[in-house]
């Protein structure tokens, strides 16, 4: 049991690391970073694109590689590229040099999630498994409060404060090495299983995951430079709004329990309704800037309970290669944020917030269209 928990408590914690710092910072810190850089919104975008795209690159080596090096490798991996990726954003001169920083860092994303899954499933009984994954998959939500929180202590020194991310980021990487189970690398869950995305009901799961990553990207690259130049808040004001994000996505350790109470289905569609409701909000948020703080944190909860009932979907699919299983729609949502950013921001520079994020709103509601099917798929 106490190996258990260490196991979850470290994969929790590259969760929050990859995610929370490695990934999502960057929007938070993107105000400043444009204006030292000189970055338009559309280059921000891509930038912001570049560590989607990276993802999508690192779940594929993650599957391809993990056969071959063992979950506990493949994990220090992925906290490596996150400590490099960072601690080379931190000394980025130009908007290309900050590209590949950023992509190194989204890179540990996609290698992050795999060998987690891979773990989970070897290491803890079957009944608790959805509450581990829920837990690790949580994590996000941590490293977004982290990120939150040191803002708020270093404002406007986002040079010093990737420094710090890269420093913790080493401190995890230590101790994923302990933490992780040393297998054999030969094992029967390598490689990529290209036949399973015949099976019924993947083509949904990926489509529904595309979507919700497009329209997620709207909040994630975009949000703080929105509070900052629509609803005029300080850089202490949107810290704040973004650690209520991430306080209110804890909350999403609890999906395993609500999809054993009420279903997948149901706690998919809820938390795809709900992240359209907090884009519409966000656009209304002018006429009473305070309300961004409520929008935030629906966004927040909802998007960890959105991405835990992906991954939960995606292990129903695929029982038998439960990495895949979270791993396609985690890639499909990377795919989907790496199409999405520069396109919020090309509509963003042509029409405006006012435009981009009700339309953004209505990609992630058309995300409901697909569901579990309520018989087999529809619990785990």
């Amino acid at each position: 049991m106490k190996g258990q928990l260490n196991l979850v408590a470290a994969a929790f914690a590259l969760t929050a690391l990859s995610y929370g710092l490695g990934r999502f910072a960057y929007g938070l810190l993107l105000p400043h970073i444009r204006e030292d850089l000189s970055l338009s919104a559309t280059g921000a975008g891509w930038i912001g694109g570049s560590a989607f795209a990276a993802y999508c690159f690192g779940i594929v080596l993650a599957f391809v590689a993990g056969a071959r090096l063992g979950e506990r490798r493949v994990a220090v991996l992925a906290g490596l590229t996150a400590t490099s990726g960072m601690a080379l954003v931190a000394v980025a001169s130009s908007g290309w040099s900050l590209g590949l920083a950023i992509a190194l860092a989204g890179l540990s994303t996609g290698l992050t999630s795999p060998p987690l899954a891979s773990a989970v499933a070897r290491c803890v009984e079957e009944a608790a498994r959805p509450k581990a994954n829920g837990a690790i998959n949580a994590g996000t939500a941590a490293g977004i409060i982290l990120s939150g929180f040191a803002v708020t202590a270093f404002p406007g020194g986002w040079r010093e404060l990737y420094t710090l991310f890269a420093v913790v980021g080493a401190g995890v990487t230590v101790w994923l090495w302990f933490a992780m189970p040393a297998v054999s690398g030969e094992r029967a869950s390598g490689g990529l299983p290209l036949e399973g995305l015949k099976r019924p009901g993947v083509g949904g799961l990926c489509a529904s995951a595309f979507l919700m990553g497009a329209a997620s990207t709207a909040i994630w690259t975009f949000g703080a430079d929105i509070m900052r130049g629509d609803l005029g808040f300080s850089d202490g004001r949107i810290a704040l709004a973004w650690s209520v994000l991430g306080a209110a996505g804890i909350l999403g350790a609890g999906t395993g329990l609500l999809t054993l109470r009420f279903g997948i289905g149901p706690v998919h569609r809820f938390s795809l309704f709900a992240m359209a409701l907090a884009l519409i909000g966000l656009a209304a948020a002018s006429l009473a800037p305070m309300t961004a703080f409520g929008v935030m944190g629906l966004f927040g909860v909802a998007y960890i309970v959105s991405s835990g009932a992906f991954l939960l979907w995606g292990i129903a699919l695929f029982s038998d290669r439960p990495d895949f299983g979270l791993g396609l729609p985690f890639l499909m949502v990377a795919l989907g944020q790496t199409a999405g950013a520069p396109l919020f921001g090309t509509v963003w520079d042509a029409a405006g917030s006012g435009m981009a994020l009700p339309a953004f709103a209505a990609i992630m509601g058309s995300a409901a269209f697909w569901c579990p099917d309520s018989g087999h798929q529809e619990k785990n």
